[in-house]
Order: C-alpha cells, then structure tokens, then sequence
C-alpha cells in the first residue's frame, strides 16, 4: 500500500485503534472484531508480547485489506523491523528523530508522540505526517488540540488519551485529523468474556461520530 494511499485511509476514516492485547491469538480477534465494525485501521503496539511476529501474521493474512500500523515503537531498529514485517505505518508515544528519518528512507508514514507547541512543530519540521499528541487528556483533551490548532493548522494532529464516545466528536471539531483510541474501543474484557460484537459496535459508533462531527 502506497504511502499516499496510507495518510488517505486514516484521515478518511479517523479512528486508529489502539491494540494492546496479551497475546497473538487475542490481538487476531480483536482484529476481526474492529474490522467488522467498519474500522480497516489498526495499531499493533510493542507492548503485545511478540508484536512485530503478530504484525506478520496480521499482514500475512489481510494483506491490504487493513492499514496497519506499529505503535509504541521508540527506535528506527524496531521501527524496521515492523515495517520489514508488514506494517504501513509507525507510531511512537514521544519524539526520535532518528525513528522519522527511518520511515521517510522507507517511505512509510510516521506518527511520533509530541506535547508541547515545540514539540509539535519539531516533529513535523523533521518529516512526521501526523503528530500524535499524547497523553492529550492531561492537557485538557480537546480544548488543548484546539489550542495547538490556532497557531498550527497545517499540522495534522492526532490525539491519543482521554478520546471516548463522550469525546471523540469535540476532539474532531476542535482540529483532529483522527482519534487515537485504546481501551475505549479495544475492550479486551468484553472480549474475553466472549462479548466480541461490543468491540464491533464501539467501532461502528466511532465512525459514524467522526463523520458527523465533520459535517455538524
């Protein structure tokens, strides 16, 4: 999937969920779980045990039906190993310049984590196509995106932390070009309890908030 292609499908749809399971199998079904929601995006961190192996399998069994991205990655070493494994995409809770400079030479889109207006602005002037702005809620949730949207506009921003069902429409009105969303939407409970169809409907909700908050 073409770099292009990649920035278009996240923007369109602006929900990246976050998958944190504990195992490979409980990250396939969360999967198919968000996909049948409407959801084709998905970000496998680091934290799942054996990610990048589950980032292969992922790849290997969709292929470009999902945009799929590695998240918590913190070097350009495991930055290229995710992307050598399938991935199309790289997030990173903070700001390695060198972790950009990687993505660019492979032509994959890089999300690096930034908090601060300096932050922000050195990661995009280093090559990021979105900045993840996390963790957003300890900075007021959507006020704060708003807030780096007046001086910044031309820089595509994506809020991880605090972004839920009762959030996610301010934080699109106040500038997000998508949501970064963990827990809210990737219940691994529900999911161990068998109750999969809640993760769909989550995902289901979210898109529809996202357009609507579009168009309001």
């Amino acid at each position: 999937m073409k770099k292009s292609e990649v920035i278009r499908k996240i923007t369109e749809i602006g929900v990246v969920p976050v998958v944190r399971a504990n195992s490979a199998d409980e990250a396939m079904r969360v999967i198919d779980a968000i996909r049948a929601g409407g959801v084709p995006i998905l970000e496998i961190t680091m934290t799942v045990p054996g990610a990048v192996k589950v980032i292969e399998q992922v790849a290997d069994k969709f292929g470009n039906e999902v945009v799929l991205g590695a998240g918590t990655v913190l070097d350009p070493e495991t930055a290229r190993a995710c992307i050598l494994a399938g991935a199309t995409f790289v997030v990173s809770p903070a700001l390695n310049l060198a972790t950009i400079e990687l993505c660019q030479r492979y032509s994959v889109p890089v999300c690096p984590g930034a908090l601060t207006p300096t932050e922000v602005v050195t990661a995009w002037q280093a090559g990021a196509d979105f900045v993840k702005v996390f963790p957003c809620s300890a900075m007021g949730g959507a006020s704060y995106i708003k807030g780096l949207k007046a001086p910044l506009p031309q820089i595509e921003l994506i809020p991880t932390g605090g972004v839920n069902l009762n959030t996610a429409a301010d934080f699109i009105r106040a500038g997000s070009s998508a949501l970064g969303i963990g827990a809210d939407l990737v219940d691994l409970k529900a999911l161990r309890e068998g109750n999969a169809a809640k993760i769909t409907e989550s995902a289901k909700q979210f898109v529809q908030i996202v357009k609507d908050a579009r168009t309001s």
